[in-house]
């Protein structure tokens, strides 16, 4: 999903990230699966005994048993035994349990592939079926935002990513990354912070103000800013190392390898935002501290204007509804951190090829066993707000 804005020679470009990579239907990876053809009879005992004793917990999206029709008919039923093992190269393993079953109901068995991952989309459930049935689930929780934006909307997201991208290149001779809170009812930036693993006077590392994204800073320093920005353009982190050095997401394991100076290992861009949004909270509203934890956790994005109250007037459950600009794709760490303050959005610029995990190295927005999932987005900007100061 693609939302331009026309720009010569480019375009804005908002790309969603998906749960998952995506693959040509006809090219989704495989794995091989022991499978045998059963008696229709024996069909509901042996499923349930082999789900007690070999589960399939990484192919959940696969069906047990795959039905095709033969000669005249007549109804042919195959049962999904457990995944093949593999050894030096050949597959040949089964668990004991299974070739006890095997051996119980004389069954011949063979190997076939299933595809290793659930579709995430009609086509790519149609191409799986051609191997072996699975279940397809559209996604149940709807986000907005996924299924397109607005010219306004569109507008304001790259209007909230030039503000990121000014925070992140402030410095001089550095590159960081920053991180822009926003709440997407009021198009009021809650807070921003940039990278404070390095606790230098040489770093602009404390900023935290509110207002609408037309508030870029005022006196952005132009000094060797070219490159800077341009390793943002193109994510290249092997070509702009020297440059990006200094980029905690990019390089979270850094401060290990530091002998000396001041250093935070945990004080990244978006960890310091949330901070500077739970510390503008308590000034608002200091009040809020005497509610139970029980009623806190029920403040939901809904209750924010009912009954007559808006987002001024009852303090928000964490960062519930906010979205999040960021300049540089988010480590684990942090994209975590944005899970638990339940974040709505998450929109970057930079992928993070050494450690992002919102599509780059891991998509912790596809984990399932999570409580609460946003959408991800990476935002594309003109090769020239690169280039030059954009304010």
């Amino acid at each position: 999903m693609k939302n331009t804005e026309s720009a010569s020679p480019q375009v804005c470009q908002i790309i969603h990230i998906p749960e998952k990579p995506s693959f040509l239907p006809h090219l989704q990876p495989t794995v091989n699966v022991l499978a045998s053809v059963i008696e229709p009879k024996d069909a509901n005992t042996l499923v349930r005994k082999l789900n007690q004793i070999a589960p399939l917990e990484n192919l959940q999206h696969v069906k047990r048993v795959r039905k095709k029709c033969i000669d005249e008919g007549k109804p042919q039923l195959s049962l999904l035994l457990c995944l093949a093992v593999e050894n030096d190269g050949e597959v040949d393993g089964m668990p004991y349990e299974i070739r006890e079953i095997v051996k119980s109901y004389q069954l011949s068995t063979f190997i076939t592939k299933v595809c290793k991952y659930a579709a995430t989309s009609k086509e790519e459930w149609e191409e799986q079926c051609k191997l072996w049935p699975t279940s397809y689930h559209p996604p149940t929780y709807n986000i907005s935002g996924i299924t397109g934006f607005s010219e306004e909307e569109s507008q304001s997201v790259f209007g909230f990513m030039r503000h990121t991208i000014n925070l992140a290149t402030s410095s001089i001779g550095q590159v960081v990354n920053a991180a822009v809170i926003v709440d997407p009812s009021t198009k009021q930036v809650i807070a921003s912070a940039c990278d404070q693993v390095i606790f230098s006077g040489g770093l602009e590392n404390e900023v935290s103000k509110e207002g609408s994204f037309s508030n870029y800073l005022e006196n952005l320093k132009a000094s060797n800013l070219e490159n800077q920005q341009m390793s943002l353009l193109d994510g290249s982190i092997g070509d702009s190392k020297h440059l990006t050095n200094n980029v905690a997401c990019v390089h979270p394991w850094q401060w290990a390898m530091q002998s000396s100076g001041s250093w935070h290992p945990m004080r990244h861009a978006a960890i310091v935002a949330i901070e500077h949004s739970a510390a503008r909270d308590l000034q608002l509203f200091p009040d809020y501290n005497a509610l139970s934890p029980l009623k806190k956790q029920k403040i939901k994005e809904s209750d924010f204007k009912s009954n007559g109250h808006s987002y001024q007037s009852i303090r928000p459950y964490l960062c519930t509804g906010y979205d999040i600009y960021l300049a540089w794709e988010p480590c684990a760490m942090c994209a975590m951190a944005l899970v638990h303050q339940r974040v709505r959005r998450i929109f970057f610029s930079s992928p993070n090829s050494n450690a992002g995990a919102l599509g780059s190295v891991h998509r912790l927005q596809g984990e399932r066993s999570l409580n609460h999932h946003y959408a991800v987005f990476r935002v594309m900007l003109p090769e020239e707000v690169f280039r030059n100061k954009v304010v």
